[in-house]
């Protein structure tokens, strides 16, 4: 890769907090914000992230990543680029409803990297979107540190990218008990960057 790249992931919403078990709304009818603990957590990651230099930040467009990066940049004197490929998982006809449901439409962990609820999204099509947005500004810039803010999925597939991971490999880094955490320094949780 031509750039360095650090992985930020949205701070706390309710749905860390309040809604565990629940997958997020449909993004564009019910934004989603982020609670005063997530807002804490990023001014702490901003923090450390003061002092790497970076270059650009990019975001997605939804609201907690929009907010997010709005505290990120205010700290760190840069301006936002949004995109839309760096959206969270498309849950389809599960969105809104309860997690178990969407995980019991698979079969196994696997199965999520092709099969896809209906209406919505898998990983393999998460990956490509946000492969292909990594492919595309590492094209157009060099030698930049460049901050990008998600959320869980994308982050963790775009890692497995960066590291040149095999899907199997990456499969290897998600916990099946546990869907948001992994091995540490690969899939980042509420607030958390990787470099």
């Amino acid at each position: 890769m031509n750039n360095r790249y650090i992985l930020l992931r949205h701070g706390n919403t309710i749905y860390q907090e309040e809604k565990k078990g629940f997958l997020y709304l449909i993004p564009e009818r019910d934004p989603v914000f982020l609670t005063e603990k997530g807002k804490e957590q990023i001014k702490i990651s901003a923090e450390k992230l003061a002092g790497k230099k970076i270059d650009l930040i990019y975001s997605s467009d939804l609201v907690r990543t929009r907010q997010t990066a709005g505290i990120a940049a205010e700290k760190l004197g840069l301006k936002i680029i949004l995109d839309k490929r760096l959206r969270d998982i498309n849950f389809g006809i599960f969105q809104g409803g309860e997690d178990e449901k969407y995980r019991n439409f698979f079969s196994s962990k696997k199965q999520k990297l092709f099969k896809r609820p209906p209406g919505g999204e898998n990983w393999r099509d998460v990956k490509k979107r946000t492969t292909d947005f990594l492919k595309e500004i590492d094209k157009k810039y060099t030698g930049k540190i460049i901050l990008v803010i998600s959320h869980g999925d994308p982050i963790w597939l775009m890692n497995g990218f960066i590291k040149g991971l095999s899907e199997q490999a990456l499969l290897e880094k998600r916990r099946v008990d546990d869907p948001y955490s992994s091995f540490e320094g690969f899939y980042a949780g509420p607030g958390e960057f990787i470099e």
